[in-house]
């Protein structure tokens, strides 16, 4: 069995909020930990900034690409106010006492995926049995994904050949190393296909009702700061509306926040399309929902990741959506 992974708490008294009170003449400064590389798929938040939805709440965004964790660990000790992350990370975080919220939401289906050629004769889920599966490793929003998916599926981790390979899922795929591999819907899959290598793909959302990535806090912003969350939440979701309105018109504001990336990059906007997919929702923009946290929880607790339930309403909030 894997050991559970921990979020350590490492934040230093000397790290600085990085958080500048609003005044008459400026905005509030907020960095804003991202959890991964400049992307495609972080439109909305460079259209907000672009149309200048940030700046309408006050808000100068300074966009910090590091891991996911890191930023969950700053914002649990109040280091910075806010961070992107997927849904579970806010679970695991509350179960190491750490005081975060999750605010709104981004991703309204969970974008975790396996997938494998066409040509590997995987059909349904029952074919991965056996096989050899690529994960970047055993932690994170796909790790976390992968156990729900075969937990829907009646499968377990003994049923298959699991193995670490980084992020290199689609080059692993391509190339012969694993049979199928977790990825994000939204990126490997697509550019496989695109690239010539027709791919099966079982989205591990359509099957589990996980919570996807949206914009965390924590408690002292949440009492201190109101508006400030309300103004990011707003921000956000506009950006999030435009996008899903005019996803080409997204795309190309892009273009000025992620090095080498391309408007008529075919790739990059499939890459577009399949992001706008995943916000749509049937109900209220940005708002997540206790039975979505509930499954979350239940897939940790399942895992050996947290050792006890909390209420679902300790993990989330809707009051700040506009």
């Amino acid at each position: 069995m894997q050991k559970p992974f921990a979020i350590l708490l490492a934040a230093t008294l000397t790290l600085s909020a990085c958080v500048a009170p609003g005044t008459s003449t400026g905005p509030t400064v907020v960095r804003l930990p991202m959890g991964y590389i400049p992307n495609a798929q972080y439109a909305p938040f460079y259209v907000a900034v672009e149309k200048g939805y940030f700046a309408a709440e006050g808000i100068q965004i300074d966009f910090d690409y590091k891991f996911e964790t890191d930023g969950v660990k700053l914002v649990g000790a109040n280091a910075l106010p806010f961070a992107v992350v997927s849904g579970e990370q806010v679970v695991l975080a509350r179960a190491q006492g750490l005081p975060v919220r999750y605010v709104a939401q981004w991703y309204h289906t969970f974008p975790v995926a396996v997938f494998s050629l066409a040509s590997s004769g995987i059909r349904t889920p029952a074919d991965l049995k056996g096989k050899r599966i690529g994960l970047a490793g055993f932690f994170g929003a796909t790790y976390v994904g992968w156990r729900a998916f075969l937990a829907a599926n009646g499968l377990s981790e003994a049923d298959v050949k699991q193995e670490a390979i980084g992020f290199t899922q689609r080059e692993a795929v391509q190339q012969g190393k694993v049979d199928a591999a977790v990825g994000y819907v939204n990126n490997e899959p697509l550019a496989l296909a695109e690239s010539g290598f027709p791919v099966t793909v079982f989205i591990v959302g359509e099957k589990v009702n996980l919570v996807g990535n949206g914009l965390m806090t924590n408690e002292e912003t949440i009492r201190t700061k109101p508006a400030l969350v309300r103004g990011m939440s707003k921000a956000l979701l506009r950006g999030v509306a435009d996008t899903i309105k005019d996803p080409d018109a997204a795309l190309a504001i892009a273009t000025k926040y992620v090095e080498g990336l391309k408007a008529d990059d075919p790739i990059q906007r499939k890459v577009m399309l399949a992001t706008v997919e995943m916000m749509k929702t049937s109900g209220k923009q940005g708002a997540s929902t206790a039975a979505a946290w509930e499954s979350t929880q239940a897939t940790l607790l399942a895992m050996g990741q947290i050792q006890k339930p909390l209420e679902a309403g300790t993990y989330f909030t809707n009051e700040f959506l506009p």
